[in-house]
Order: structure tokens, then sequence, then C-alpha cells
């Protein structure tokens, strides 16, 4: 029998109670379609922190290179400064096994309600591709006291504002500035826009559109939509657009028909599949994927921690459900996962159970034990 070694991080929060209704479900799947997970567990979050001082282990990441998957709960907690478990972690992760693609289905589910007036199911139901190791996240970026020549700088830039502005800056120096870099690279704009051309043929989608902000930062932009449009002359059945992120933002609202595959850089990608979440019901039904099509992937739900409702059982494990459907369809196991997808849909559209998000008051356990018989009927 063909089995799968698969690292399980439950993380903060919520994070092992969610956790434990994907591995449910994912374990109904494999003994129906006939393969065999291992859980291979790490303790990695605020806890082991708290007590070692330890975040993510170079051993451990040696340790994962050999395993096929990595399936996340979720980390942060509020005994521990910002950033540390987020960038140690879920950071570290994505960028050491080359994660560069960040996939969010968008999919609204028959018996989940949508903000959107009178918007259904088919008209919500597409891919949002974001570039997930380039732009505004490589880390480059500092704080600086004090900066007289760094300020002389800025002041060059910015002649583009005229009178007050450009006098004030003369007379009142900058004691204090900060700064981001954001990099995309020809070889990372290349390897995603190429996935989402192939995820577009593979899922029988015709048309791929390409996000960025090239009108107010063209020097990065740029080479983003020239990659774009060279990659496009490859895959003539598919059509193309651009938009820029903030005509995504007003489009996604009102005709999130129109959209079938989006390929974004890093940055717009993180905000504009937070508004994806909201539009398919929430983030309880969000699920996400940190994809190298060669290597090892790791999946997830887009929400956070939630630490306030930890222990209560009232959290919707079917973003971490859905995050395992997408891993066994990494893995190859393309009926489990569409039978993962199926199963779901079908405990919504019947609506008997249904957690508190979605306007019941179903536990978390309840809803993975209904998908879990699901799968095997579906």
């Amino acid at each position: 029998m063909k089995g799968y070694k698969i690292a399980l991080i439950p993380g903060d929060g919520v994070g092992p109670e969610i956790v434990a209704e994907g591995k449910k479900v994912v374990e109904s799947a494999a003994e129906r379609y006939g393969f065999g997970v291992e859980w291979v567990p790490y303790p990695f979050g605020a806890d082991h922190y708290l007590e070692t001082g330890e975040v993510l282990p170079d051993s451990a990441l040696k340790e994962m290179e050999e395993l096929d998957a990595i399936y996340l709960g979720a980390v942060g907690d509020p005994r521990v400064k910002p950033g540390i478990l987020e960038r140690g972690i879920l950071l570290r992760l994505r960028f050491y096994f080359d994660q560069f693609v960040n996939l969010r289905p968008i999919k609204l589910f028959s018996g989940v309600e949508t903000p959107l007036k009178d918007k259904k199911p088919e008209d919500i139901d597409f891919y949002v591709v974001r570039e997930n190791t380039e732009d505004f996240y490589i880390g480059l970026g500092a704080r600086v006291s004090e900066s007289g020549d760094l300020h002389q700088s800025l002041k060059v830039d910015r002649r583009l504002y005229k009178g007050r502005f450009e006098v004030e800056l003369e007379l009142e120096p900058m004691q204090e500035v900060a700064y981001q870099i954001g990099l995309i690279s020809r070889k990372g704009a290349e390897r995603v826009i190429r996935y989402a051309f192939e995820l577009a043929k593979s899922r029988g989608k015709s048309k791929v559109t390409s996000v960025d902000k090239a009108n107010a930062i063209p020097q990065i932009y740029s080479l983003w939509r020239d990659v774009f449009n060279e990659i496009a002359g490859e895959y003539p059945e598919i059509s193309t657009e651009f938009n820029y992120v903030d005509a995504t933002t007003m489009w996604m609202v009102k005709r999130p028909e129109d959209f079938q595959v989006v390929v974004v850089p890093n940055m717009f990608g993180d905000i504009i599949t937070d508004l994806g979440a909201m539009i398919q019901g929430g983030l309880g039904i969000a699920a996400g994927g940190n994809i190298n099509p060669e290597g090892v992937s790791m999946f997830e739900p887009i929400h956070g921690s939630a630490p306030k409702y930890k222990g209560k059982g009232v959290i919707n494990p079917l973003a971490t459900i859905l995050a395992g459907a997408m891993m066994l369809d990494f893995l190859g196991e393309r009926e489990a996962s569409v039978a993962v997808n199926r199963a779901v849909e079908k405990v919504l559209k019947e609506g008997r159970v249904k957690t508190r998000d979605l306007g019941g008051d179903a536990t978390t356990s309840q809803m993975g034990d209904a998908v879990a018989e699901a799968v095997k009927e579906v």
C-alpha cells in the first residue's frame, strides 16, 4: 500500500483542535482510497518557545526534507512578541522549502452565505496564485535614526512634490526614517506565472488575470508585466488581462464571476486573498497551500490562532479540512481530494451541521465527524 509521511505542526491557540479534525478527514479519505498516512508531529509554537527559547531548529528542517508534505494549524500567541513565531516558523518554512506559490481557492459553497448581494456559488469560484517568496516580504529594510545622508537622498527622490513639502524637508531635517525594499526577479516571476497558466489548463479555466500596481511602482512591477506577457504568448488558448490591485478589490466585490485564475505579487496577494475569504463566506472556509511543485509543500487554514477561543470547541475546522484536500491533491491522490471537497459541499448544503460562524451551534469535532463520515458516502 502506498503511504505518505506528513509533518504535523498543530501550533498555537485553536491550532491543535482544527488539525485534529483535519487529520480525521484525511484518514477517512486514506481508508476509502487505499493509501496510508504516517503523521510526524512537531511541537513548535508558543509553548515550546516559552519553555525552550527555540522557534524552529535547523535539525527539524533537515528532517522535514525527507517528508512528503507539512500540515500546519496556526501560529501566534499574545504571550510572544508579534513576528517571532510568524517569521520564525511560518515564513521560515516557506523560504527554506522555496514554497514560491501561495495557492488560494476562492469558492462559495451551497449553503454558505456571502456578503455580496445576489451572488451565487457559480459566481464565486476562482483561484488566486500569489507569489510567495519575493516582493516586499524579503526582509530588506531598516529603521534609521538621525539619518543625515539618507535624508539628503530622500529629499532628491521627493522633488516630484512641489512647494511647501519640499521646503519643510529642507528646514526640518528628518530625525528618523524607515524603509522596506521590494524585489521581483525574472526567475521568480516566471515560475509563479507559469504555474498560474498551467493551473488554468489543468482546471479547465480559460482566463488568467495579472494583478499589480505598475502605474505607481513601475520599477519592479514593469518586470512582472513583461514576464506575464512573455509567458502568456505560450498559451494562446487562454485569454489574459491586467488589473491594478485597487481595481481588483472593487471588481472582486462587484463582479467576482469575472475571475478564473488570478496571479499576483506577494504583498498584494496577501491583501486580496483575505477579501476573497470574506466573499466566499469567511475565514472558517478559507484554505491555503504553500507550494513547491517539486519539493516539500505546506498546507494550512489562512486564519490565525484565535487564542481567545482555545479549548472552547467552537472554531470551524473546514478551512483546515479543505487544506487537507489540497494536500491530498498535491500528493497525487486526486480522487481522495475530490471526495473531501464533495463531502464538505454535502455537509454545507444539507445544513444540519453548522458551526457558530455559519449560524449554527455544532462543535469543532462535530463538524469534523460529519465531513469524515460524508467522505465515505460521496
